[in-house]
C-alpha cells in the first residue's frame, strides 16, 4: 500500500511496522501526541468506574441496614407529576434553568460535531481504524467519550457535575494538543502544522473545540446551591450564579454599576443581597467549631485556628500570588523579544513578532486577572474575619468575669476545649452592675450560659462544693478547665511577684479596642503570604532574569541595593518617632477639643470663646509643627526611593559596559529597567509589610490572650476535684426555689492574690462572707443595707453568679431560682440606643394596660409629656438624651414590666430626688405589679424604703452579714457606721422634700429624635467645599502657589520621561558604533545629572504643596473652631457633642493628610497622563487619537465606577457605626442581658448588623476589582496595538520603540491610578463637606469695636429690664412675655415657678443666649449694644450641675492663669469648701487635686462650691445661681447659702433660680414666673400677705409652712 497513513509531529512519515505490536504502541507514545487525550479518557473512565462501584456498594450497605429500599425524592415526585412536560420542567429547574441547559446542549452538539468531523478525517486519511496504525482513531474515541459524557450530563442529575468536569478536562487537553500541533508552528519560521492535510476541517475542529472547551465552560452560568437547602435565598446574589468569566472579570457587578450611574445615590436596599455563604449566621456555624473552644475548637493559638478556617482561601491565594508573580515578567520578556527582533531585523529569531505582540496583550491580562482574583479572595477573608472575630469576642465576653480595678497581667487559667456547646455549664444567671460600694470592677459585667444549656437546666442556679482540704486559696489554684474538657489540662504557671500590674477596670474599653483597632491591624496583616511566598519568589525571578541579561553585574547591583537599605530604614524609623510624637500632641489636642466641646455651654455662658479658641489654636500649632516634620521626612524618603535605584542602575550598567565590555542594547535596557523596578518594589514591600505584619501579630496575640487567659465565671470552669454539681441541687436543699446562701464566701477573682477587689476605704482585699443561712423571703420585698463599701451590691452579684464561689463547709451552697425568670436593674443604668418603649419592653410581648401601669408607677408620665414623641423618643447612645434619673426609672420600669418572678434592684433610687423616690415607693413598691414577686433591693434610701420591706439584711464593712430581720433599728444598733449614714439619709430626705419642681427634660423633635439626623451626602463634592480647600491651600497668593506646583509636577514628569529616553538613546549607540567608541562615562554622568534635575522639580512641587497643606490645615481648623464657638445655643442643643468632636478630630485629621495628599496625587496623575501621551505621540503621531480614545473610555468607565463607589463607601461608613455601637452597648450591659436571658436575641441582632455591614463592605471591595480589570484591559490593548504599529509600521528605531512601549504601559497605569486616587479623594473630601456644613451655621453676633463697653464697666450690679421677650428660634414661640422689673445693686432675688414657667429662659435671656426683644440695662448700659464676650465675662452663672474641666482644681478656678494661688485659696475659703471638709472629715481638696472630666469624682455640692469660688474670683457684679435639685447633704446646702449671704461683696446682685423655697424665703425680693410672665414680684413678706398669690399657695403646699413664714419675716 504505497499510501502515507499520517505524519509525526516532526514531519516524518509513518509506515506500519511489521514487528511486534508492543513496539508500535511504544513508537506512538514517543512520536505522536494524539494518544494523550485517549490516555486521559482511559484514566477518567477508570476513576468513574471506581466511583460507580463505591456508590453502588454504599447504596447496598444502606439498603441492608434499613431493611428496605429507600424511595428517592425523585421517585416520589414522578408519581405525582401529571405529565411529561412537568417532568421536563422539573429536570430543567434542577440544572438551574433553561440557560444552563442550553449551554449543556451546545456542548453536546459540539462533541457530536467533533465526533463526525473526526470520523470523516479517519475515513479519508487512514486505511485502517486500528489506533496503533492510525492515531486519528484515538481522537475519534475521545470525541465519542465526550459525546457520551454530554448525554449523561443532560440525563443524570446525580452524575451531571462530575462527568461534565471530566468532559471539560478531556476537551481542553485535546484543544491544547491541536494548538501545539497546528497553531504553534504558524508562529515559527521553521515549522508547519502537522495536520495541514485536513484542510479547512482542521480549523473548524479547532474553532469548535475552543467553543466547547473554553467558551462554554467560561460563560455557562453556575447553578445556585444554597448552603441551607431548607432555606434557600429567594433572590440569590449574582455572584453565586455568575459564570466563571463573570467572576473573573466582575461583570456580575454591571447591574450595580449601571444603577449607581443612573441614580443620585445608591442606597443600601438597592444593593444585591448578601450571599448566603457570606452571612454571619452561616459563617459562625461553620467556623466556630474550629475557632471557639466552647464549640469544640482545639486549644491552640488563634492564628492556627484561623488558618484552619481559611485553608482553602489561602491555598487559592498562594496559587494566585505565584501566577501573578510569574506574570510580572510577561511584559519585560515581550519587550525584550520585540526589541531584539527589531535590533537584528529578524535574523536568527525563531518566533515571529506577532506572537510577542499577542503575548503583550494576554500576558498582562492574565496577570491582572490573577491579581484581582487575589485581592477578591483577600478582601473576602477580610470581611469574614471581621464577622468571626467580632462575634467571637462578643460571645466570649459573655463568659468572662469583669474583675476589679487592677489585676495581674498573668497567665490566667487557660481555656480548654469542651466537646460541644450543649455541654456548657448551666448554673449561672449572671450579673450586671459593678457595685458602687463593693468590689466589682465595671458596671456591666459578663458571663453567659448558652440557651441550649439554659433550656436543659433545672429551675434554679445551684452551686454546691466540697470544702477545701487545706485553704480556699489552694482550691482556687488547682487546674481549671472548661466543663466537659478532658483531664490533664496543664496547670498555669504561677505569676511572678514582679509581674507588671495592669488595669482591667477598663475591660469594656479593651474589648471595644479588640474589635476596632486590633481587628483592623489583624486584617491589615492578611497579606502575610507576600513575606512567605511573594517576595522571595519575585526576588528570585528578578535576579534570574537580570542575570540572563546582565550577567554577574546583576548581583553587584543587588548588593548595592541591599547595602543602601539601612538608609531608608533609618528614615522610616525617624518618621515613626515623629509619628509617635505627633500622636501624643494630637491626643492632647483631641482631649482639649473634646473637653472644650463637652463644656461648650459653660464656655459660652462665661464668654470664654476667644480665649478657648486661642488655647485650641496653640495646641494646633504644636501639632502642625510635627506634621510639617513628618511631611519633610516623607519627602526625604521619596527622594531616597528614587535616588538609590538610580545608583543601583548606574552601578550595574557601568559594570556591564566598562568592566564586562558588553553592549547595552535597547532590548537589554528597557527590559532590565522594568525588572529593576520590580526588584525595588519587593524590597520596599518587605519593609512595609514587615511593620504591618508585626502590628497584626501584636494585635492577634492580644486577642488570643483575651480568648485564652481572661478569667471565666464559675459556671464555665471546673476545678481539679470534680465537686461541682451545677445541674442538681444539694441533697439538703429541699425546695429548689429558695433564694439565698449557706456558709458561702465569694471573691472577685479566682486567685486570692489577685483579688485586689474594689478600692474600699480601708484598701483591703474584699471578700463577701455569709456565715450560716441567709434565705431571702419569697413573694416579698427584701432590703439589703449597709455602710458605703460594705458589699451590698456584691450580694446581688454573688446571687447572679458573677463572683467566684468559695465553699467554707461541706454543705455550702447558694441558689437563685431562674425558672420563673429574673429581672435586674443595675445601679449604673443601662439603656439601649432605641426608643423609651423598646427599652422598657426589652423584647417582651407588648401589653398596653400593663405598660401604662408601669409608666405611671415608675413616675415616667411627666417625662414623657415633655417629649414631643412621648415614649417613641430615642434615648441615644448610652441614654445621652436622658438624665440620670430618667435612665434609672426606665431601667426600673424594664424590670417591673417583665414577667420575671424575681427582681433584683441595685440602688435604683440613688439618682432620683426625694419626691420621685417617694412616688416610686408608694406607687410601685406598694403597687399591684409586684404582688407575688420577690424583690431584692440594695439601697441607701433606707428611710424611704424600709417601711415597705418585709425582710432586711445588713452587711458590715468587712463583707460579713451583720443582721437579718425586719427592723432597721436592729441593723443600726449593730453597725455604728451604718447608723451615722442613716442619720444623714434622714436629713437628706427631709431637705429634698422641699423641692418644688424638677429640672425640665430636653425637648425632642416630633419624630422622637433629639438630634438632627446626619444626612448622607449624595453625588460629588460640592464646589463650596472644594473652594474651601483651594482657597486655604493658596493663601494670599493662590495663582502663584498653583503655578509653582504645576511647574514642579510637569517638570518632574517630563524629566522622568527624558531620563528613560536618554538611557534608551545610550543603548541605541551600540547599534551604530562599536562598544569601544561609546562614551560610557559621558552617558553615566548625563543620566546622573538628569536624576538631579528630577529631584529639583520633585522637591519644588512637594515642598510648595506641603507648605500649602499646612496652611490649609491651620486655616480650616481655625474656621471650624471659631464657627462652633460662635454658634448659637439652639444649634448646640440640636447637635450632639460627639458629632462636633468628630468634626474637630476625625475630619480635621483628613484635612491634615489624606485630602491634600490625594489632591496632589490626582494632579500628578493628570500631568503624568498628558506627559506619557505626549511622549508616545512624539514618535508615533498617529496614536494620538487611539490614546485620546483610551483616555476618554477610561474616564467614562471611571466616572461610572465613581458614582457607584461613592454611594457604597458612604453606606459602608454608616453601616459600620451601628455595628460597633451595638457591640459596645451590649458589652456595657452584659449582665443585664444575661439576667434577662436575652443573650440569643442580642447575638441575633449582632449578626444582623454584621450582615448589614458585610453586604456593603464586600460590594465596595468588589467594585474596585471591576474598574481595575477593565483599566488593565484597556492598557494591555493599547500597548499591544502600539507594539504592532511599531513593528509592522514605519521604523522609528529600536530605542524609540522601547521608549514608546514603556510610555504606553505607564500611560494606561496612570489612568487607573487617576480613577482610584480620585475616588479616594472624593471619599475623603466628605470631611470637607461635613466641615463646610459646620462653618455654614447660624452664629451669634460677632464682636465689634463699637460694642466694647467702658473699661470700668460694670461698677455696680444694677439691673433694669424693660419689655423683655425671648424665643429659642426665629420661628419658635415666645417663652418670655414682656417682662419688666428692676433689681438694685446688691439685692438678692429669688426666682420661683413650676416647670416650664421660664426660670431658665430668663437667665439665658439676660446673657443674650437666646433671641430677645425689649431692652436689658446692666449698670446703666443696654446689653444689646455690648459685645457678647464683654457682657458674659461680666456676669457669672452657676448651673445646677456645674461643668468642670479635667485637670487640677487650680485650672478649674483659673483656667487662663490670671491669678496667683493666694487669691484662689482665699476664694475657696470664702466659698466654704475648707470648713465643709473639716466638718465632714472628708479628704482634703487642694489646688493640685486632680479633677476628673466633668467633675465626676466630686459630689454635686462640692462642684457647686467650686463654681461659687470661681464666680468670686471672676468678681462679677451679677451672679445667677441655678440651685441644685439633687439631694445634696444639708451641710453643703447650708455652706452655699451662708456664702451667698455673707461672703459676697455688697454691690453684687444675686439672682437665685430656686427649687427649694427654704433657700430663698429670706431674699430681698422674690419673682414668681408663670408661663413666661411675671406673676408676682416683691418682698417675700408682702407676697405672702396676698391670699390669692402664687407664692403663698406654694408655701401653703409645703410641709414646712411654718418655718417658711418665719424666714420671710411673717408671723
Amino acid at each position: 500500500m504505497g499510501r502515507i497513513l499520517f505524519t509525526y509531529q516532526n514531519g516524518s512519515a509513518y509506515t506500519p511496522s511489521h514487528g511486534s505490536l508492543n513496539g508500535t504502541w511504544k513508537e506512538l507514545f514517543l512520536n505522536d501526541l494524539r494518544i494523550i487525550p485517549f490516555a486521559i479518557v482511559c484514566a477518567s473512565l477508570g476513576w468513574q468506574m471506581i466511583h460507580l462501584l463505591a456508590s453502588a456498594l454504599l447504596h447496598l450497605v444502606r439498603r441492608t441496614r434499613n431493611g428496605e429500599t429507600p424511595v428517592t425524592d425523585d421517585a416520589a415526585d414522578v408519581s405525582q407529576l401529571p405529565g411529561l412536560l412537568h417532568k421536563f420542567k422539573r429536570h430543567v429547574t434542577h440544572f438551574g434553568g433553561y440557560t444552563i441547559v442550553g449551554f449543556m446542549l451546545a456542548r453536546l452538539m459540539g462533541s457530536i460535531t467533533l465526533l463526525g468531523l473526526s470520523t470523516r478525517t479517519l475515513q479519508t486519511t487512514c486505511d485502517t481504524t486500528f489506533p496503533a496504525e492510525c492515531p486519528e482513531a484515538f481522537l475519534t474515541i475521545t470525541f465519542l467519550y465526550s459525546t457520551i459524557m454530554g448525554v449523561v450530563a443532560l440525563v443524570s442529575k446525580g452524575w451531571s457535575t462530575s462527568v461534565t468536569r471530566f468532559n471539560i478536562i478531556v476537551l481542553l487537553c485535546t484543544l491544547v494538543l491541536y494548538l501545539y500541533r497546528d497553531l504553534w508552528p504558524l508562529a515559527t519560521y521553521s515549522e508547519k502544522p502537522a495536520d495541514i492535510e485536513e484542510g479547512k476541517i482542521l480549523f473548524v475542529k479547532i474553532g469548535i473545540l475552543s467553543a466547547v472547551a473554553i467558551f462554554i465552560p467560561l460563560f455557562i452560568p453556575r447553578r445556585y446551591v444554597p448552603v441551607d437547602p431548607k432555606n434557600p435565598m429567594p433572590n440569590p446574589n449574582s455572584e453565586q450564579t455568575g459564570s466563571i468569566f463573570s467572576i473573573l472579570t466582575y461583570t456580575f457587578l454591571d447591574d450595580v454599576i449601571l444603577l449607581g450611574y443612573k441614580v443620585s445615590h445608591l442606597s443600601y436596599t438597592q444593593l444585591p443581597p448578601l450571599a448566603d455563604y457570606d452571612s454571619a449566621e452561616y459563617q459562625t456555624i461553620k467556623s466556630f467549631p474550629h475557632l471557639d473552644v466552647f464549640a469544640g475548637a482545639k486549644q491552640r493559638h488563634l492564628f492556627l485556628r484561623l488558618m484552619r478556617v481559611y485553608w482553602k482561601e489561602y491555598s487559592f491565594l498562594t496559587i494566585a500570588l505565584v501566577l501573578y508573580s510569574v506574570g510580572g515578567f510577561v511584559s519585560p520578556i515581550g519587550i525584550y523579544k520585540i526589541l531584539k527582533y527589531l535590533e537584528t531585523g529578524g535574523a536568527d529569531q525563531p518566533i515571529k513578532p506577532w506572537l510577542w505582540i499577542i503575548w503583550l496583550f494576554f500576558g498582562p491580562m492574565i496577570q491582572s486577572i490573577c491579581w484581582q482574583f487575589y485581592i477578591y479572595i483577600a478582601t473576602r477573608v477580610l470581611a469574614l474575619t471581621e464577622i468571626l472575630v467580632t462575634q467571637l469576642v462578643f460571645e466570649h465576653s459573655l463568659r468572662i468575669r469583669f474583675k476589679a480595678e487592677t489585676s495581674k497581667s498573668s497567665d490566667s487559667r487557660p481555656v480548654t476545649r469542651t466537646p460541644s456547646r450543649a455541654e456548657s455549664p448551666v448554673g449561672s444567671t449572671n450579673t450586671e452592675g459593678a457595685p458602687s460600694d463593693t468590689a466589682n470592677p465595671d458596671s456591666e459585667a459578663s458571663s453567659i450560659a448558652d440557651s441550649t444549656a439554659r433550656e436543659a437546666s433545672e429551675a434554679s442556679t445551684v452551686a454546691v462544693r466540697e470544702p477545701s482540704t487545706s485553704t480556699s486559696v489552694s482550691t482556687l489554684k488547682g487546674t481549671v478547665k472548661v466543663k466537659g474538657s478532658q483531664k490533664g489540662a496543664q496547670s498555669p504557671k504561677e505569676d511572678s511577684k514582679e509581674e507588671e500590674q495592669k488595669g482591667s477596670g477598663n475591660l469594656v474599653g479593651k474589648i471595644n479596642n479588640l474589635v476596632t483597632t486590633d481587628l483592623n491591624n489583624i486584617v491589615a496583616a492578611r497579606d502575610f503570604l507576600w513575606l512567605i511566598v511573594g517576595i522571595p519568589l519575585n526576588v528570585g525571578l528578578c535576579l534570574l532574569f537580570l542575570y540572563r541579561l546582565l550577567g554577574w553585574s546583576t548581583f553587584v547591583g543587588f548588593g548595592i541595593m541591599i547595602a543602601l537599605l539601612p538608609v531608608p530604614g533609618w528614615v522610616a524609623k525617624k518618621i515613626q518617632q515623629a509619628q509617635r510624637e505627633r500622636m501624643k500632641v494630637t491626643d492632647a489636642r483631641v482631649q482639649a477639643v473634646s473637653e472644650t466641646m463637652s463644656i461648650i455651654r459653660m464656655v459660652k455662658l462665661f464668654g470664654w470663646e476667644n480665649r478657648m479658641s486661642e488655647r485650641l489654636k496653640g495646641r494646633r500649632e504644636e501639632e502642625l509643627k510635627l506634621i510639617w516634620k513628618i511631611k519633610y521626612l516623607n519627602c526625604v524618603s521619596a527622594m531616597i526611593g528614587f535616588i538609590f535605584p538610580t545608583i543601583t542602575i548606574i552601578s550595574t550598567y557601568g559594570l556591564y559596559t566598562i568592566v564586562m565590555k558588553q553592549e547595552l542594547t535597547p532590548s537589554i535596557v528597557f527590559s532590565s529597567m522594568a525588572v529593576f523596578s520590580t526588584l525595588r518594589q519587593q524590597l520596599f514591600r518587605l519593609m512595609q509589610q514587615s511593620v504591618t505584619i508585626l502590628q497584626g501579630k501584636v494585635s492577634l496575640d492580644r486577642l488570643n490572650e483575651f480568648l485564652q487567659k481572661s478569667e471565666l465565671l464559675d459556671s464555665f470552669l471546673e476545678e481539679k476535684t470534680p465537686s461541682i454539681h451545677a445541674t442538681s441541687p444539694a441533697a439538703d436543699l429541699q425546695p429548689s426555689d429558695e433564694i439565698g446562701f449557706k456558709d458561702a464566701s465569694f471573691s472577685w477573682s479566682l486567685d486570692e492574690e489577685e483579688d485586689i477587689g474594689f478600692a474600699t476605704p480601708s484598701s483591703r482585699v474584699f471578700r463577701l462572707r455569709v456565715e450560716g443561712d441567709l434565705i431571702f423571703k419569697r413573694n416579698a420585698i427584701n432590703l439589703i443595707i449597709g455602710p458605703t463599701g460594705s458589699g451590698k451590691t456584691s450580694i446581688l452579684m454573688a446571687l447572679l453568679g458573677e463572683m467566684h464561689f468559695i465553699p467554707t463547709t461541706p454543705d455550702s451552697w447558694f441558689n437563685l431560682p431562674k425558672k420563673g425568670g429574673i429581672a435586674y436593674a443595675a445601679q449604673e443604668s443601662w439603656v439601649q440606643n432605641e426608643s423609651i418603649r423598646n427599652n422598657i419592653i426589652f423584647g417582651s410581648e407588648y401589653n398596653e394596660e400593663r405598660y401604662q401601669a408601669v409608666i405611671k408607677q415608675c413616675a415616667l408620665e411627666p417625662d414623657l409629656e415633655l417629649f414631643d414623641a412621648g415614649d417613641a423618643t430615642e434615648v441615644g447612645e448610652r441614654g445621652l438624651t436622658l438624665s440620670g434619673g430618667q435612665k434609672a426609672r426606665i431601667t426600673l420600669a424594664r424590670a417591673i414590666y417583665s414577667t420575671a418572678e424575681i427582681i433584683l434592684l441595685d440602688d435604683v433610687l440613688a439618682a432620683l430626688d426625694v419626691h420621685t423616690s417617694s412616688w416610686i415607693v408608694e406607687n410601685c413598691f406598694r403597687g399591684d405589679l409586684i404582688k407575688n414577686r420577690t424583690i431584692i433591693i440594695v439601697t441607701h434610701n433606707v428611710a424611704l424604703v424600709s417601711p415597705v420591706a418585709d425582710f432586711i439584711v445588713s452587711i458590715g464593712t468587712n463583707g460579713k452579714i451583720k443582721s437579718q430581720g425586719n427592723k432597721v433599728s436592729l441593723a443600726a444598733s449593730r453597725d455604728p457606721k451604718l447608723a451615722k449614714e442613716l442619720k444623714v439619709d434622714q436629713a437628706v430626705t427631709e431637705l429634698g422634700e422641699e423641692v418644688i419642681d424638677d429640672a425640665p427634660a430636653k425637648k425632642t423633635g416630633g419624630d422622637g429624635k433629639l438630634t438632627i439626623a446626619e444626612e448622607i451626602v449624595e453625588g460629588h463634592v460640592t464646589w463650596n467645599s472644594f473652594k474651601l480647600l483651594l482657597t486655604s491651600l493658596g493663601g494670599d497668593h493662590p495663582f502663584f502657589f498653583f503655578f509653582l506646583v504645576m511647574v514642579g509636577l510637569l517638570g518632574n514628569e517630563w524629566t522622568f520621561n527624558f531620563q528613560i529616553w536618554y538611557i534608551g538613546y545610550w543603548g541605541s549607540q551600540y547599534e551604530t558604533h562599536p562598544a569601544s567608541e561609546v562614551p560610557v562615562y559621558l552617558y553615566l554622568s548625563g543620566y546622573a545629572g538628569i536624576t538631579l534635575i528630577f529631584c529639583v522639580f520633585f522637591s519644588l512641587s512637594y515642598m510648595v504643596s506641603m507648605h500649602g497643606s499646612i496652611r490649609s490645615s491651620r486655616v480650616i481648623n481655625a474656621k471650624l473652631i471659631d464657627s462652633i464657638l460662635g454658634s448659637t445655643l439652639r444649634w448646640l442643643d440640636e447637635t450632639p457633642v460627639g458629632r462636633i468632636i468628630a468634626r474637630c478630630t476625625q475630619d480635621i485629621r483628613a484635612v491634615d493628610g489624606p485630602i491634600p495628599q490625594s489632591l496632589l496625587w490626582v494632579t500628578d496623575c493628570v500631568s503624568g497622563v498628558f506627559a506619557k501621551l505626549g511622549a508616545i505621540v512624539l514618535f508615533t503621531p498617529i496614536f494620538f487619537w487611539p490614546g485620546l480614545g483610551i483616555g476618554i473610555i477610561g474616564l467614562f468607565l471611571g466616572n461610572m465606577y465613581l458614582k457607584a463607589q461613592l454611594s457604597v463607601k458612604r453606606e459602608t461608613s454608616n453601616a459600620r457605626a451601628p455595628m460597633l455601637s451595638h457591640f459596645s452597648a451590649a458589652v456595657h450591659g452584659l449582665t443585664s442581658i444575661r439576667a434577662y436571658g436575652a443573650e440569643e436575641r442580642f447575638k441575633k441582632e449582632s449578626l444582623t448588623r454584621i450582615n448589614h455591614y458585610t453586604r456593603v463592605s464586600r460590594m465596595s471591595y468588589n467594585l474596585n476589582r471591576w474598574i481595575g480589570i477593565r483599566m488593565d484591559f484597556l492598557g494591555a490593548g493599547f500597548t499591544a496595538a502600539l507594539a504592532a504599529y511599531l513593528v509592522y509600521g514605519p521604523h522609528v528605531g529600536t530605542s524609540n520603540t522601547g521608549f514608546s512601549l514603556n510610555m504606553a504601559l505607564d500611560f494606561t497605569t496612570l489612568i487607573l491610578y487617576f480613577v482610584r486616587i480620585y475616588n479616594d479623594f472624593e471619599v475623603e473630601a466628605n470631611s470637607l463637606e461635613r466641615i463646610q456644613g459646620y462653618i455654614d451655621i447660624e452664629h451669634e453676633p460677632k464682636a465689634t469695636e463699637e460694642g466694647k463697653p467702658p473699661a470700668s464697666w460694670p461698677t455696680s450690679g444694677d439691673l433694669r429690664v424693660e419689655n423683655l421677650c425671648a424665643r429659642y428660634s426665629r420661628t419658635g414661640p415666645r417663652v418670655l412675655h414682656d417682662l419688666s422689673f428692676r433689681i438694685a445693686s446688691g439685692e438678692r432675688v429669688g426666682v420661683v415657678g413650676r416647670t416650664g414657667s421660664g426660670k431658665s429662659s430668663l437667665t439665658l435671656a439676660l446673657l443674650r443666649c437666646i433671641l430677645t426683644e425689649g431692652e436689658v440695662y446692666f449698670d446703666g448700659i443696654p446689653t444689646s449694644s455690648i459685645n457678647l464676650d464683654a457682657l458674659r465675662t461680666s456676669i457669672t452663672i452657676i448651673p445646677q450641675t456645674p461643668e468642670l474641666l479635667s485637670g487640677s482644681l487650680r485650672e478649674n478656678l483659673d483656667p487662663f492663669d490670671q491669678n496667683d494661688d493666694a487669691v484662689l485659696n482665699d476664694a475657696l475659703d470664702a466659698a466654704g469648701l475648707f470648713s465643709l471638709q473639716e466638718d465632714a472629715g472628708e479628704a482634703s481638696l487642694s489646688l493640685d487635686t486632680k479633677i476628673s472630666s466633668g467633675g465626676g469624682n466630686l459630689s454635686v455640692g462640692q462642684r457647686q462650691i467650686i463654681a461659687l469660688a470661681r464666680a468670686m474670683i471672676r468678681g462679677s457684679k451679677l451672679l445667677m445661681l441655678d440651685e441644685a435639685t439633687s439631694a445634696i447633704d444639708y451641710k453643703t446646702d447650708a455652706v452655699i447659702q451662708r456664702t451667698l449671704r455673707t461672703q459676697l461683696s455688697k454691690d453684687v446682685t444675686v439672682i437665685t433660680v430656686a427649687h427649694r423655697l427654704q433657700t430663698i424665703m429670706d431674699s430681698d425680693k422674690i419673682m414668681v414666673l408663670d408661663n413666661g410672665r411675671i406673676a408676682e414680684f416683691g418682698k417675700p413678706s408682702d407676697l405672702l400677705k396676698d391670699e390669692q398669690g402664687l407664692l403663698r399657695s406654694l408655701v401653703n403646699e409645703s410641709e414646712d409652712k411654718k418655718k417658711l413664714y418665719e424666714l420671710a419675716g411673717v408671723q
